[in-house]
């Protein structure tokens, strides 16, 4: 089971999951909140890999959760609710198939905390977070997906703006001082480093006390 936004990084995941289980076997789940200016290309992924789809909106969900909070939620909560809700649409469907839900992230976005902690950022296994956007995109190609999917530019869909917006530096950038530890500009070099160390917490499991210390 997979949330298909119509970026690379569920379009890649997407065809792994094809390859290695076959088409049959993958559910592409498509979640717009109201209208979503980019969802032909969620549809030309589902169409090119030709797995079964499901068009779930989360319009009514998310204008039902931002009306019944009895305060006005923050730029950064509203933003992220709707990829949390796009995770719990994704398992409620799942369960109701008894399948599983492939995590979408790449090492990149995890690097530096690009994801929304219990939305884009869960799932039962995932393909794909020890790999860099470089990486990603070279086996978007190797199995054939559209070029168009492949490099779209990254775009979480939610606010306007690009990743790379942002984030305050590019994914080449990041890659290359990820794999290799080089990268020129110092003042990118301090942004990654910043948000590695604050958004490390996301990557852990939450801690537990333990009785037997």
């Amino acid at each position: 089971m997979i949330g298909i936004s119509g970026g690379k990084d569920s379009s890649i995941v997407a065809a792994l999951c094809v390859e290695a289980l076959g088409k049959d076997r993958v559910i592409g789940v498509l979640m717009p909140n109201g209208e979503q200016a980019d969802i032909d290309m969620a549809m030309l992924l589902v169409e090119h890999l030709g797995i079964r789809h499901y068009i779930v909106n989360i319009k009514d969900a998310f204008d039902g959760v931002v009306k019944n909070i009895p305060f006005e939620l923050s730029e950064q909560s509203r933003i992220n609710l709707a990829p949390r809700i796009r995770m719990s649409t994704l398992y409620a469907v799942s369960q109701s198939h008894n399948g599983r839900v492939a995590n979408t992230c790449n090492l990149s976005e995890d690097w530096v905390g690009y994801s929304t902690r219990y939305g884009d950022s869960v799932g039962d296994f995932s393909p794909c977070s020890n790999l860099t956007v470089r990486e990603m995109k070279a086996i978007g190609r190797l199995l054939g997906l559209p070029a168009i999917l492949v490099d779209k530019v990254p775009s979480d869909g939610l606010c306007g703006k690009t990743d790379e917006d942002n984030l305050g530096f590019t994914y080449a950038e990041l890659d290359r001082y990820i794999r290799e530890g080089v990268i020129e500009n110092q003042a990118k070099k301090e942004i990654i480093d910043k948000k590695h160390k604050m958004n490390a917490f996301k990557l852990q499991l939450m801690p537990a006390f333990d009785p037997k210390i």
